[in-house]
């Protein structure tokens, strides 16, 4: 457990940094990637990595000190995230690139409901259909196109901190 804390605060900083520094800038239409919640689906789908409710919790607060959305709403969307992994990788476990999809799409759609749900109730209303055409939607696609590469690097990274010692 200490391992899983201790790799998630680096990593997530790191992420958060590349999402807010590079991430928010490729955009399509008004949509971009979020790589924090990726890294923490990615992580979620992991069997031997240990502390993915951990790496949830901390992304969330994360997430939350940089964004205009507070943090509940992240908590919320990323533990479910999490939930979500954690028991799909239990009953589809030979296909992890398919969760990894299905969670990515879920995910991202359950982040920008809430999202937009917040945005409605305390901020600007926006009308639905056009934020499904013009943020959701391209949202949606980039969380995909990068959930391999970062399904990859996850995988390699739990590899290596959760490796099987061979009996000698």
């Amino acid at each position: 457990m200490r391992r899983a804390i201790l790799t998630a605060l680096p990593v997530l900083v790191l992420t958060a940094l590349l999402q807010t520094s590079i991430a928010s800038r490729i955009m399509l239409l008004s949509g971009n990637a979020d790589l924090v919640l990726l890294v923490v689906v990615a992580w979620g789908l992991q069997e031997r990595a240990q502390g993915a409710w951990i790496w949830a919790v901390g992304a969330s607060l994360l997430v939350g000190l940089v964004s205009g959305i507070p943090w509940y709403i992240y908590l919320i969307g990323y533990l479910s995230v999490v939930g979500l992994a954690r028991l799909l990788v239990h009953r589809i476990w030979q296909a992890p690139l398919l969760v990894m999809f299905a969670v990515t799409l879920i995910g991202t759609l359950e982040l920008l409901m809430l999202m937009f749900i917040y945005r409605t109730l305390f901020a600007v209303p926006l009308a639905l259909s056009e934020v499904f055409f013009q943020i959701f939607l391209p949202t949606i696609l980039l969380n995909l196109l990068l959930a391999i590469p970062v399904h990859a690097l996850i995988r390699d990274l739990a590899n290596r901190l959760y490796q099987e010692k061979e009996p000698a």
